[in-house]
């Protein structure tokens, strides 16, 4: 099953890797090289297919716990200050993504939008200490009953150059469903409340709609 937001980049990957295999086939005379070409061609079509995958979870929605938004590697947790919405120390989590996880976003939680900004900026590497706040990126907040106003950031990379979010104001959501999408690689923080509960530490693998982030 494949993401709605590669149809077309895997539809234009397609005709070109089949154009690429039969060319090659009609003007390559060394073997060698003609089987190397077309080999590379599937490659490449292959990597485009796996990138846009989006394979169905089997979400337990609870709204004692925070579900983490993407598969990842949880690459912080630390307390900062929130200037955007909260201005107010929270708890930060945050989970980076590499060309090979599944880049599909998830809301974390049930609830209410209350907030959803998209923020033009650079594309530093998403590791980098400053890439929360100067990258492109979108901010969303989301009330649920439980824990309260949630923020989740999808913030771009070196290589991500396209976010798109789902995220309206004023639209119930519900946890482990689409939020959105980041095109390769990439990280997405959580702001919590500070004292949270914590479900994972620094290098857990993270899996989208499944992985208990936090909980009450």
């Amino acid at each position: 099953m494949f993401h709605k937001e590669g149809a077309k980049i895997i539809f234009i990957t397609l005709v070109i890797a089949v154009a690429v295999i039969f060319l090659a086939d009609a003007f390559i005379s060394l073997m060698w090289l003609k089987k190397a070409v077309q080999i590379i061609a599937l490659i490449f079509l292959i990597l485009v297919l796996q990138f846009f995958r989006n394979p169905k979870r089997n979400i337990q929605r609870d709204d004692n716990h925070i579900l983490s938004p993407v598969d990842g590697k949880v690459v912080v947790i630390e307390e900062v200050f929130e200037k955007e919405y909260f201005k107010d120390k929270r708890l930060m989590v945050s989970v980076f993504m590499n060309p090979l996880n599944v880049h599909v976003t998830r809301y974390g939680l049930s609830g209410e939008v209350k907030y959803s900004q998209y923020h033009p900026g650079k594309y530093l590497v998403a590791w980098h200490p400053k890439a929360s706040e100067e990258n492109e990126r979108t901010t969303i907040v989301v009330d649920n009953k439980v824990f309260g106003e949630i923020m989740y950031r999808q913030i771009a990379g070196a290589l991500a150059k396209r976010i798109v979010n789902y995220a309206k104001v004023g639209t119930k959501v519900l946890q482990g469903t689409d939020a959105g999408f980041i095109k390769f690689g990439s990280r997405v923080d959580l702001y919590l409340p500070v004292g949270t509960e914590l479900n994972v530490k620094l290098g857990d693998k993270a899996v989208g709609g499944i992985t208990v982030i936090a909980k009450k």
